[in-house]
């Protein structure tokens, strides 16, 4: 249940070793979070994570949790909120894949859309069920803005990512006025392990920037947050490039 301020005093990350989620947790716990849930693939690394938010303060719960697997969400999250209220729902797994590998191989290909989307959806719609249920709460989820436009180079990843997004905004207005608030966070390239040994894209930011972006949407209640912020106005006209002249230029 959030503070006589306001402020919320649980959270649950999906995608428990997701810098940009950890990064955001810290945050939290130095300022009112007690409760954070960590839930993802057994490991060391999970772990650890757990082990520094506790030093920071937090009770910490570790849960198993696999965005590949649909068919046990609604029982993790359930499991979750059974054990006590969770302010905040931070959405954050997601895979990369390798899109020159990934062409030539489908399967490969298909797995960065059931983890990225798939597992979205479902985790997206188990979570908001419970926080229903519960009466109030929000939910983060992580995009991009390579959903915006798919590009030759990223097409794979950024489809994946479109179709997250527009669910996500669709399910922010389908639970508008209940008491649960979705919001959708778009960050551009983000230097992170995941990406790590890749040329810094435009506007290149952090895990610790994208954190501050969400803290401060959560706050103001957005639906969709740009990170940087000036992203929104760059892919604002990349939109409405024509395609003849999109698929030349250089991103």
């Amino acid at each position: 249940m959030k503070d006589a301020l306001g402020a919320p005093q649980s959270l649950l990350i999906l995608g428990g070793t997701s810098e940009i989620a950890l990064h955001t947790a810290r945050k939290m716990v130095a300022e009112r979070v007690r409760r954070v849930v960590l839930a993802g693939r057994p490991s060391d690394a999970l772990d650890a994570a757990a082990d520094d938010l506790r030093g920071r303060g937090a009770a910490v719960e570790v849960v198993a949790f696999d965005a590949a697997e649909p068919d046990t969400h609604e029982k993790t999250i359930d499991g979750v909120f059974a054990d006590g209220d969770v302010d905040v729902v931070l959405l954050a797994f997601g895979v990369l894949g390798d899109q020159e590998a990934d062409e030539q191989d489908p399967v490969a290909a298909a797995k960065v859309a059931q983890v990225n989307y798939v597992g979205g959806v479902s985790a997206g719609l188990a979570s908001v069920k419970a926080l229903r249920r519960q009466g109030h709460g929000s939910l983060a989820v992580i995009s991009s803005v390579a959903a915006e436009r798919a590009r030759k180079a990223n097409f794979i990843y950024g489809s994946s990512k479109a179709g997250l997004d527009a669910f996500a905004q669709g399910l922010a207005d389908k639970v508008h006025g209940t008491g649960v608030h979705v919001m959708v966070v778009r960050p551009g390239f983000v230097k992170t392990k995941m990406t790590e040994g890749m040329p810094d894209g435009p506007m290149a930011t952090t895990p610790d920037v994208v954190a501050d972006g969400i803290i401060k949407g959560l706050r103001k209640g957005s639906t969709t947050v740009w990170v940087p912020g000036q992203l929104r106005y760059v892919f604002s006209a990349l939109r409405h490039v024509p395609r003849p002249i999109f698929r030349k230029l250089p991103i």
